[in-house]
């Protein structure tokens, strides 16, 4: 994994959602193997429970930028300080099926523990880049949306857990920028 072209990348802003959101794209470094760090979004929260997300969340009015919402949220959902934060740059962002724009911030984090808000989140996952890259751990499928249309949902399966839905699209473009990952051909989930 190279994060340069993550640095030198020219983001899609979307500004016609009714919400804002950010969220951060953790990349740690464990013995000279990339991992990525996902939390398990708690069962009992309204929105999208129980499913693998990015730290992040809704952008809140004292936020004075999206990348300032992305890493007021990932210390609040798992102690992640600012300052151990080197963010890289910023992936296309993308619209939820909830109505909203998502902006995507990779970063390098630390390799340590994380201690997860049980208000918000039920665990933190720390999933090895080969595991995703692994294309017996991924799959996608074709749905008609009532509002996008035809979309692509991808499906990432490593080590028990299954990343989807509006991650899943950050990762994809994640991998396809900085791997030789490269979703299957025709295939493009990066509109919805």
């Amino acid at each position: 994994m190279t994060l340069d072209p993550v640095a030198a990348y020219e983001p899609t802003p979307i500004d016609d959602q009714r919400h804002d959101a950010a969220v951060l794209t953790p990349v740690i470094d464990r013995g000279g193997d990339h991992y990525l760090l996902f939390t398990k979004r708690a069962d009992h929260l309204g929105e999208h429970p129980g499913q693998m997300s990015f730290p992040g969340g809704g952008v809140e009015p004292t936020d004075g930028s999206t990348l300032e919402t992305a890493l007021r949220e990932a210390n609040e959902e798992i102690g992640l300080e600012p300052g151990e934060v080197e963010v890289i740059g910023r992936l296309d962002d993308i619209r939820t099926v909830t109505e909203y724009a998502v902006t995507p911030y990779v970063a390098r984090v630390p390799d340590r523990v994380y201690e997860p808000d049980e208000r918000e989140v039920a665990e933190v996952a720390v999933l090895p880049l080969s595991g995703l890259l692994d294309p017996e751990n991924y799959e996608y499928e074709r749905r008609d949306h009532p509002y996008y249309g035809d979309i692509v949902v991808h499906y990432f399966h490593v080590d028990g857990y299954t990343v989807w839905g509006a991650t899943g699209r950050i990762l994809v473009q994640l991998l396809e920028l900085t791997t030789p990952f490269e979703a299957p051909l025709g295939v493009d989930g990066s509109e919805y």
